[in-house]
């Protein structure tokens, strides 16, 4: 087998480069869509329904995209081109979103399911976009700089998030109007996604033209890929039925980290109001509830800083102990910061809460791929990849179709015992980890 070349940093980073539009983009959605569907007229117990569209798009299209582009080669590249063309869509979705009661001028349920439609279509465009950016990564890095590429990834991924949660709030503090009548979403948040919707297509363009992929003769000689191993043509059921057994443990550590995730990016703007401004529940419009979402974007932009420092120690971190202490270590935080959101009562002591969730999110989104990337077939990485991404989507599935009854029937609509609930299924998370076998084990 031809060894593969080791990477520079900078190849490494431009690699990874369009991941941080991405984000900005996510970071957007993540911290805004409830509080544009709560301006449209959502109410609070049906917005988990409403994010449904968000997972549902990646359960259809993230294996699809994934075997897809294990199968394409053209003058860009295996990945890029979706890379690409996902890129655009984003950015029109992202332009549309909050412009909802503009196109939709009647308002009303029209300009709300005009906004979740908008919210499908950018969700399913970020979902065609990242997708083979995972397996970019482990195409083009050999074994041993598969740590610091993830990390890397990792890195610029929260650096965007880190803006793009902060954006309305730093728009707001220049001038740009921060409230909005019932039915109508803030200047502050149309200026966001106009502002990431540029940034998300700008970043991307870096990588398409600065990556140079493997052409398929060089990859198939890095990987050992044979002709008999090319005539194989797997579907993407009988891929199914024998998942590597890493990836099936995996899946526990996934559920317990993605249900409270999504829930976190849901219910976080009710719950903050409700518990630090007092608001009173369904409150969606006052100066205080518009006030308390900014800062959830500043929560959203803190928790992404931290994990974006705690990229940079990780592949430290990983040598001196082991991917799986790293992954459990970093869950616990998460599951103690997102406990002591409810102990809490001043906004500013938030900022604590959001460095262990940081810590979390840092290692969710580097440690399953990193040791996962081992022990995949390089044929069909994308395929794999886009397969697992269903152990991401399906617990926010779950997290979307039972969390308005959850926060109905168990906390009376109080929606920072939800936040609590997230850090005790966190914590279930960490001990999961330790029940995964991985490569590491076996040199033990």
């Amino acid at each position: 087998m031809k060894k593969q070349p080791r990477l520079s940093f900078w190849q490494i980073w431009n690699l990874s480069f369009g991941f941080l539009g991405v984000q900005f983009g996510f970071a957007l959605q993540n911290a805004n869509a409830s509080r544009i569907l709560s301006n449209l007229g959502a109410d609070l117990h049906s917005l988990s329904l409403f994010w449904l569209v968000a997972p549902v798009m990646g359960l259809l299209i993230q294996p699809v995209v994934g075997a897809a582009s294990d199968k394409t080669w053209t003058r860009l590249g295996r990945r890029t081109p979706y890379i690409l063309g996902g890129a655009i869509f984003s950015m029109i979705a992202m332009f549309f979103m909050p412009n909802a009661p503009n196109v939709i001028s009647a308002g009303g349920i029209g300009a709300l399911l005009f906004g979740a439609v908008m919210l499908a279509v950018m969700d399913g465009s970020f979902n065609v976009t990242f997708q083979p950016f995972r397996a970019l990564v482990a195409d083009m890095t050999p074994e041993e700089q598969r740590n610091v590429g993830y990390s890397v990834q990792s890195f610029l991924i929260n650096v965007g998030a880190v803006i793009g949660s902060a954006l309305p709030f730093i728009l707001t503090a220049f001038g740009v109007q921060n409230d909005a009548p019932a039915g109508e979403v803030a200047d502050s948040v149309i200026w966001s996604f106009y502002l990431g919707g540029s940034i998300l297509l700008l970043s991307v363009l870096v990588t398409v033209f600065k990556t140079k992929e493997h052409p398929p003769a060089e990859f198939e000689a890095y990987n050992n890929i044979t002709a008999e191993d090319k005539e194989k043509n797997e579907s993407i059921f009988s891929l199914l039925k024998n998942l590597p057994t890493t990836m099936k443990q995996l899946a526990l550590v996934q559920l317990l980290s993605w249900f409270p995730l999504f829930l976190m990016w849901v219910y976080a703007t009710p719950a903050i109001a409700q518990h630090y401004w007092n608001t009173p529940i369904g409150d969606a419009s006052s100066p205080a509830y518009n006030e308390a979402a900014n800062w959830v974007g500043i929560c959203f932009a803190a928790y992404s800083l931290f994990a974006a420092l705690f990229s940079i120690i990780m592949p430290w971190f990983i040598r001196k102990t082991s991917r799986k202490f790293v992954y459990s270590f970093a869950l616990v935080f998460g599951g103690l910061g997102y406990i002591s959101t409810y102990f809490f009562h001043d906004q500013y002591m938030l900022l604590v809460s959001m460095v262990g969730i940081g810590f979390a999110w840092a290692a969710i989104l580097a440690m399953p791929y990193a040791i996962l990337s081992g022990v995949l077939p390089a044929k069909s990485m994308g395929v794999y990849m886009g397969l697992f991404n269903l152990t991401v989507v399906i617990p926010q599935i779950i997290s979307g179709v039972f969390g308005g009854t959850i926060l109905k029937v168990f906390f009376q609509e109080q929606a920072i015992y939800i936040l609590v609930l997230c850090g005790v299924l966190m914590l279930f998370g960490s001990v999961s980890v330790f029940f995964i076998k991985t490569q590491e084990d076996s040199k033990l």
